[in-house]
């Protein structure tokens, strides 16, 4: 298949261990009938099948780019690198165990296209289960359609969901100036609330997007908890004393602070992290970083004396 020289979508795929899924994945991107697009995977040093599958892949279609990292990085410096290694005018993250419709990418440009404001285009939602079957349709929350940055921040920061909307088509020239994934539990939240602050968002009113939930995601089984996820987000926290909430609320400032709005806009949502940090599951998960984080201090100040 001929391509462009410079495509003007690229979609990142970031994997680790991903072979259940994988090909699935990778069928329902090659299957879309906007056909400009490279697609960059990067492997978080899988053990298993995936990067025999990508290698299979890639050698029958030259859009797939495919890197492997050396060692297993982490989910967020691993999302990060698959947009770093892209170079088009919009961005889009594929999960390895998420489905798109055949019309999703063609779909979502002509948005963008023709919608200049417009920085993020993504879908309605199917639920489907492990198997591929359907579960349920799904509305992505909170309302990001709003005209007032502050409006859309608060929606995102006060009342997060599935944040299914950062799997959608993105200007790459306002992704450059977020922060991206950081690396801590839910900050795709933060990314959205920061890209809320640098243009509008664009819902399609169909279902093109099909969100797989399984037992093997990030947030089951052990990784339920955001705290027992921060090795998972960055391997280079282990051993380490993270904070995982408050960078997730420090990460949330820094948004503000650098977002063009004006001063009345800024101080809103300034208003509404106030409220945020005031929510009790919020403030209990902070002041328990802080105790977590002695006792690991401590911990760690009589081991070394011992040694």
């Amino acid at each position: 298949m001929k391509i462009d020289h410079q495509p003007r979508v690229s979609i990142g795929l970031p994997v680790f261990n991903a072979e259940k899924y994988l090909e699935q994945a990778l069928n329902s991107i090659l299957d879309q009938t906007y056909k400009n697009f490279v697609l960059i995977i990067s492997d978080n040093a899988s053990t298993d099948c995936t990067q025999s599958i990508c290698q299979v892949y890639q050698e029958r279609d030259p859009r797939i780019q495919y890197y492997r990292n050396e060692r297993n990085l982490g989910i967020a410096p691993n999302f990060r690198r698959a947009f770093q290694l892209s170079s088009s005018d919009y961005f889009k993250w594929a999960p390895y165990d998420d489905l798109i419709a055949p019309d999703f990418l063609s779909r979502c440009v002509s948005v963008l296209d023709q919608n200049p404001d417009v920085i993020l285009v993504y879908s309605k939602v199917k639920v489907i289960d492990e198997n591929g079957t359907y579960v349920v349709d799904y509305d992505p929350g909170p309302d990001t359609n709003l005209q007032q940055p502050n409006g859309r921040f608060r929606n995102l920061v006060l009342h997060p969901e599935y944040a299914v909307q950062q799997m959608g088509l993105i200007r790459t020239e306002v992704l450059k100036k977020t922060g991206l994934i950081g690396s801590y539990p839910a900050s795709d939240e933060i990314l959205l609330a920061e890209l809320s602050l640098l243009g509008q968002f664009y819902e399609i009113p169909e279902h093109l997007y099909y969100y797989r939930r399984h037992g093997e995601q990030s947030t089951q089984g052990a990784y339920k908890t955001q705290r027992s996820r921060v090795v998972l987000f960055d391997t280079s926290y282990a051993d380490k004393i993270v904070l995982p909430k408050w960078k997730y609320f420090f990460a949330s400032l820094r948004a503000v602070r650098h977002a063009p709005i004006t001063g009345f806009e800024r101080a809103l949502c300034y208003g509404h992290m106030m409220r945020w940090l005031m929510i009790p599951p919020n403030f209990r998960a902070m002041g328990k970083d802080i105790l977590l984080a002695a006792q690991q201090f401590i911990v760690g100040k009589k081991i070394n004396q011992s040694i």
